[in-house]
């Protein structure tokens, strides 16, 4: 009954979790937050349905290995500060776009890719802990 019922509740959390990162994700760029806190977030929210209905929940939940995950973050982190090198001389410097009320610019690109290092990273070594347990 216990099982059934965090099972239950573990889905409730993870959808309400993932939302959560995500609004801290895009707020983080103007506000406190971004990719480390959000993606910290999301990577409990994996980690809960991992606890709750195993490890196999929480890979098939991620749908990615986390370490492909945790790579391409990095990439896309690091490519975040080119387009500043080529046109400024100075990498990191970032763009800005500004559509009426809406304002974005490659330090969001950046938090994405801190946000997916962060998951990849925070996945794979619950994971991991998973496979040390079983064995």
């Amino acid at each position: 009954m216990n099982s059934l019922v965090l099972s239950a509740l573990s889905r409730i959390l993870f959808g309400m979790l993932m939302a959560a990162s995500l609004f801290i994700l895009y707020r983080g760029h103007n506000f406190p937050g971004g990719g480390f806190v959000g993606g910290l977030m999301a990577a409990s929210a994996f980690s809960i349905l991992a606890l709750s209905d195993g490890p196999s929940a929480a890979r098939a939940a991620l749908r990615l290995h986390p370490i492909s995950i945790l790579g391409c973050g990095l990439a896309l982190a690091v490519a975040s500060g080119v387009p500043g090198l080529l046109t400024q001389g100075s990498y990191l410097t970032h763009w800005w776009l500004h559509l009426g009320s809406f304002h974005t610019g490659t330090a969001l690109i950046f938090d994405i890719g801190v946000y997916l290092v962060v998951v990849g990273g925070v996945v794979a070594m619950v994971l991991r802990f998973y496979e040390d347990d079983a064995a």
